[in-house]
């Protein structure tokens, strides 16, 4: 099975024109972009990492982070995450703790430290998500973990297409 690549926003529904009341039941899908970050980039005194480029007028839904190889070394306890862009380091998310074993973060410690007034339109260009792995007590020797960003995509100025 091969990939299919949209050069716009992407609609599903029998009906599009009207209204709800019309019987209107379009929607637009949740997409996702999921990056791996490994144990290399997760320092005590960390450099951001570019981890995906989502289209302009993008709404971010939700953020997922898993620990998907046991983070150790150097009595690493935990490590720190933020999600931002170029410009602002906790822009989109600021920082969450993750264990250090193989796990999913909690998506309530995750929804509260969303910036809920940065997701809803990303703006008018394509943004890259950065994000920043802080580890605690020492840089670790070993492990892994996965960030996802679903978003849906919108017009380029944030509306969604057919009004």
């Amino acid at each position: 099975m091969a990939f299919t690549s949209f050069s716009g926003p992407l609609r599903s529904g029998t009906v599009r024109q009207g209204t709800v009341a019309q019987g209107m039941n379009t929607g637009t899908p949740v997409l996702a972009q999921t990056a791996t970050v490994g144990f290399a980039v997760m320092l005590t005194s960390p450099a951001a990492q570019a981890l995906c480029v989502l289209p302009a007028g993008a709404k971010i839904v939700r953020f997922d982070i898993e620990v998907v190889t046991a983070i150790s070394g150097n009595s690493v306890s935990n490590v720190g995450v933020v999600l931002g862009d170029v410009t602002t380091a906790n822009k989109y998310m600021t920082t969450i703790n993750t264990t250090t074993s193989s796990v999913k973060v909690v998506q309530a410690t995750i929804d509260a430290a969303t910036v809920v007034a940065q997701t809803n339109n990303i703006g008018t260009s394509n943004v890259t998500i950065y994000g920043t792995f802080t580890a605690a007590t020492g840089n670790p020797t070993a492990g892994s973990m996965v960030v996802t960003v679903e978003y849906m995509q919108r017009a380029s100025d944030g509306t969604s297409q057919p009004a």
